[in-house]
């Protein structure tokens, strides 16, 4: 742990394995964490640091901030509720529902990409539901807020289920051996234009074009393209796509629907309502977008996989 009252973000951090090791990665490279402090039984600080650069989450085109904060959130839960909350390692997290938001009038002082030395984040964790049951299901419920030196950075609301092995198997059936699911999962189909959704590099890119043949062009409608070789997304191996494929998915639907003008995402708002295999394909589609009273854009996503609703996400962007 670290002091949470003389913590000097001046001086260099060296992330401690007892930290990075319980944040849902293999590749230690890829955790931000690097300290975490228990306030009370429900309530923990977890100091991150954020790259100035980064191979997904800060590309050269507008965006990324948001999903960076959505991943730095992730894996604050995954070390708080395994080492502050006692829930054992070997359970495996499922997320219900995300609300994850930032202010627009610090998106850009604080946009990974264009900062000087890397930024050092402080987030409060706080667990206002730790329901356990006797099957050693738990579901809990957490809200974070995320600062920089004081100035609010963003902050989440976030439901989820922490599964003990015997309950995750028994809920998955066919699908629980992650290995074989990464290894019956569909072909890589090609990416729609990288610029179009906001990234530079097509390795990046989470959405394919829609293959059905339709009389004119579908320009809101996608196949999602689940590419188990991008170690950032897929940094192990999973018996489903991970949550944060789908909200990447969403935040890329919504760039793509208004191309060519750029956006930069405020706020998500996402519903999960089914584990989304990695065999079947899964098709993204965007409502038409509306404007709410701060002039911002809002975009609708869909996701659908055998023809059963999968996850819903709301995403608020600026016009950038």
């Amino acid at each position: 742990m670290f002091p949470h009252t003389d913590h000097d973000f001046t001086d260099p951090l060296t992330p401690t394995d007892d930290v990075r090791q319980y944040a849902g990665k293999k590749d230690l490279n890829e955790v931000f964490l690097t300290g975490w402090q228990e306030l009370d039984d429900h309530t923990h600080t977890v100091i991150a640091r954020w790259p100035r650069h980064h191979t997904f989450y800060t590309p050269t085109t507008r965006g990324g901030t948001l999903l960076l904060l959505t991943e730095t959130i992730r894996q604050s839960l995954a070390i708080t509720s395994r080492l502050g909350l006692a829930i054992p390692a070997e359970h495996r997290m499922g997320w219900s529902d995300i609300s994850c938001r930032i202010p627009a009038d610090v998106t850009r002082p604080v946009r990974p990409g264009t900062l000087t030395e890397p930024a050092d984040i402080e987030l409060t964790v706080t667990h206002d539901t730790v329901d356990r049951s006797r099957s050693g299901l738990v579901r809990l419920a957490a809200q974070v807020r995320a600062t920089r030196h004081g100035r609010p950075l963003g902050d989440a609301r976030i439901h989820y289920t922490s599964h003990p092995p015997n309950v995750y198997n028994r809920i998955r059936g066919a699908h629980a051996d992650a290995r074989q699911a990464f290894a019956d999962a569909l072909p890589t189909p090609p990416p729609v234009t990288a610029s179009h959704v906001g990234h530079t590099d097509p390795a990046n890119v989470v959405l394919a074009p829609d293959p059905r043949a339709d009389p004119e062009p579908t320009p809101h409608r996608w196949t999602l393209r689940a590419d188990t070789g991008n170690t950032v997304l897929f940094d192990h191996a999973h018996d489903h796509i991970p949550g944060m494929v789908l909200l990447e998915a969403a935040q890329q639907a919504t760039q793509a629907s208004a191309f060519p003008q750029s956006l930069t995402p405020l706020r998500l708002d996402a519903v999960f309502h089914r584990y989304i295999e990695l065999d079947t394909p899964c098709t993204i589609t965007a409502d038409t977008a509306t404007v709410d009273d701060h002039g911002h854009r809002v975009q609708l996503v869909h996701g659908q996989q055998a023809e059963q609703p999968a996850f819903t996400v709301t995403v608020t962007s600026a016009r950038a």
